[in-house]
């Protein structure tokens, strides 16, 4: 739930969201995120301000770009696949897993894939502002998992959440436990790891009409 900064660093700060990750979770030493990419990233404001709004955006437009460039590379390729890697957050495979089974069976007009030349990345450790999405403003970016936050909040929907956001969602934290993208807003009772119709079609609607524009960019 943070990131942003100078250079389209964005993040998307769930400094609220989402139960339990195993116990030897919280022993396992962190995968702090690239020094790079550290480097390069400032922190937004939590609570929905303009700046993590922008943020959300940035970071979402860098993975399309990264997409993009990629089917301009193979236009015959049907699908849109964004893909992932897991191997910074051995603690939360089954937590990845389930968010992408989730996503990839709620929308159809883009899929996420574990494999190599990763859009984007899964990192975990300890961070006191929880877990986050960013991007270095290169059309590659990485998702934060916290350890404590995961342990407070229901884990899969902290990661389907984060997730979210590389698929185009911004925070709404006002909203109730049935709208996904309203993170940590209704309390750690929240269980719900699954986004609702307005979100499916908002994703399907973005991955739909924006990745042509993408892709006519980058040609």
């Amino acid at each position: 739930m943070r990131h942003r900064r100078a250079v389209l660093a964005a993040a998307l700060s769930l400094t609220a969201a989402l139960a339990a990750v195993p116990a030897t979770t919280a022993a396992a030493a962190p995968a702090p995120a690239p020094a790079s990419v550290q480097a390069a990233a400032g922190y937004a404001a939590y609570a929905g301000s303009s700046q993590e709004a922008k943020a959300n955006k940035a970071f979402f437009e860098a993975v399309m770009e990264s997409v993009a460039e990629k089917r301009a590379a193979n236009p015959g390729a049907l699908a849109v696949t964004v893909v992932y890697s897991a191997s910074n957050a051995p603690s939360f495979r089954t937590q990845i897993a389930r968010s992408t089974q989730i996503w990839n069976s709620s929308v159809s007009n883009v899929k996420l894939q574990e494999g190599s030349s990763p859009d984007f990345q899964y990192y975990e450790g300890n961070d006191s502002r929880g877990s986050y999405a960013s991007t270095d403003g290169h059309g590659r970016g990485y998702i934060f998992l916290d350890y404590r936050q995961n342990q407070q909040y229901n884990s899969t929907r902290v990661t389907a959440h984060e997730t979210g956001h590389v698929l185009g969602l911004p925070d709404h934290y006002s909203g109730p436990c049935s709208e996904l993208m309203s993170g940590g807003g209704p309390g750690t009772s929240c269980q719900n790891a699954t986004p609702n119709a307005q979100e499916r079609a908002r994703v399907n609607t973005l991955w739909q009409n924006g990745l042509a524009a993408a892709v006519a960019k980058v040609s």
